[in-house]
């Protein structure tokens, strides 16, 4: 956690959580020795576990507090959700592949993470039916923000995501009114593309 505190992360919270959450059994064996770097992994289908930094700083910017309804769109691994649930939120995440959804879900299980409810859905639509959420995060590269992930967040909620093309730039968008949202554009990443759809594991 040295690293991470040279390079900015003061939430004491946030740091001591992910002290706790092995981040190995989130990877492919192949990569397990190497871990606790701060590099992203492949985790299949085209996919990446992040770079612990961008995790810390994702989550610090989001501000969870506990009981706080989340939700996370790209389950992936399912590490930042298990990360979330470790700092008292209740968390909702969705995954559009099909194959990475059951895997997480077994894995949260496994972990003793079964209270995060996992949906194989579209995250463009996020989980209007479970809406209003307290926070959200986006753990994929938007071209633009979706207008139902805006619509979902609580007055007063947060929104992390980054936002771009090619690089993104991350947001952190608050809702404070009906139709008033306040954002800040903050530093630059590379994510995977955010993708509309789901996929089915059978398919090519």
């Amino acid at each position: 956690m040295k690293s991470l505190r040279k390079k900015g992360i003061q939430d004491e919270a946030v740091l001591s959580a992910m002290e706790a959450l092995p981040r190995h059994l989130f990877l492919e064996k192949a990569f397990e020795e190497w871990a606790y770097q701060d590099k992203p992994f492949p985790i299949g289908n085209e996919q990446t576990i992040s770079q612990p930094y961008t995790v810390a700083y994702m989550t610090e910017l989001l501000q969870v507090k506990k009981r706080q309804k989340v939700l996370e769109i790209g389950t992936g691994s399912g590490y930042q959700a298990a990360l979330l649930a470790l700092l008292g939120a209740r968390v909702y995440t969705v995954e559009r592949q099909q194959e990475l959804y059951e895997q997480a879900r077994r894995k949260l299980d496994q972990l003793g993470f079964g209270q995060i409810r996992t949906y194989w859905r579209d995250g463009y639509q996020g989980l209007p039916e479970l809406a209003p959420f307290d926070r959200i995060i986006v753990t994929a590269g938007a071209p633009e923000v979706p207008e139902a992930l805006l619509e979902q967040l609580a007055i007063g909620g947060m929104m992390v995501i980054p936002v771009g093309k090619k690089g993104q730039r991350m947001y952190r968008i608050t809702r404070q009114s009906e139709n008033q949202y306040d954002e800040e554009v903050l530093g630059h990443f590379r994510f995977v593309p955010f993708l509309e759809g789901k996929e089915n594991g059978d398919e090519d």
